[in-house]
């Protein structure tokens, strides 16, 4: 179902990790971002936006993570724009032969056979230099960083003060850095800069995965997330409630973890972090 988070602007939550797919009122039909997860969960947005008599005249991905490079049949021939980065990621792995058995891999197994893979990752890429998503509808900002994943940007809706965050600015998952980066703290920190220049234009904010905040949870958010992160740089162990004893996914605390190691091995090896 769809719930309207300001004026011309929707979400539609899936049980995946409370992951939210953004719909943005257009002239003559809508912005869909990130949709999701399942066929019959996609099925049914496309239900509310027919109900509503709003087509789909585009879409856009923030990433390309599995879980936000999804479609269906019933959302049409639009346009599915993304960073040229996350575009150029997403060809590089269509273009293999193996593609569908690594995206299995990745894939939560309960929900593995009710993931559609027929429109999966066909992204078009922006130029470079793409300031604004082209399309007939209030103006959307693209905020591009290197936290999370390469190629990943953010979503301004200016006139309607929404920002789409992608896989930030959770409140129920901590940051989940691109290991594979250079300086993955770094990338991250530098994003959450980036959030935080254009704090004062914001009033919503809607992550991939958690609830829709407010200004005030939008500033505290990127203030627990930036204390997460320097915790990770430094070696220390962050009082966050979302990796701790609280946590509200059990499996979070091994991720924590796992971040911790992995950057440990990147100091050894000399990587900067």
């Amino acid at each position: 179902m769809l719930k309207q988070v300001a004026e011309g602007v929707w979400v539609h939550e899936s049980t995946f990790l409370q992951s939210n797919s953004a719909v943005v009122q257009g002239q003559a039909g809508v912005l869909l971002i990130d949709p999701g997860i399942t066929r019959d969960e996609l099925a049914c947005l496309a239900n509310d936006l027919s109900q509503l008599g709003q087509p789909v005249v585009a879409g856009f991905s923030t990433h390309p993570d599995w879980d936000h490079v999804l479609w269906h049949a019933a959302f049409g021939d639009a346009p599915r724009y993304g960073t040229a980065r996350c575009a150029a990621s997403m060809q590089e792995l269509l273009s293999s032969t193996d593609w569908k058995d690594r995206v299995a891999g990745v894939l939560p197994p309960e929900l593995a056979e009710e993931i559609p893979m027929e429109l999966f990752g066909l992204i078009t890429g922006l130029p470079a230099e793409a300031a604004h998503i082209p399309w007939d509808g209030p103006s959307v900002r693209i905020i591009e960083h290197q936290a999370h994943a390469q190629g990943h940007a953010a979503l301004l809706i200016e006139e309607r003060r929404v920002l789409v965050a992608g896989d930030m600015l959770s409140d129920i998952l901590m940051p989940f850095l691109d290991l594979d980066a250079e300086n993955p703290t770094q990338d991250y920190l530098a994003a959450l800069r980036l959030f935080e220049s254009v704090a004062d234009g914001v009033d919503a904010v809607i992550p991939g995965h958690g609830s829709v905040g407010g200004a005030e949870q939008l500033r505290s958010r990127i203030k627990l997330d930036r204390a997460y992160v320097e915790a990770l740089r430094d070696g220390a162990e962050p009082e966050d409630p979302r990796v701790g004893p609280s946590a509200p996914l059990e499996w979070l605390p091994d991720v924590h973890n796992w971040q911790l190691q992995r950057l440990a091995q990147k100091a050894q090896n000399g990587t900067p972090e």
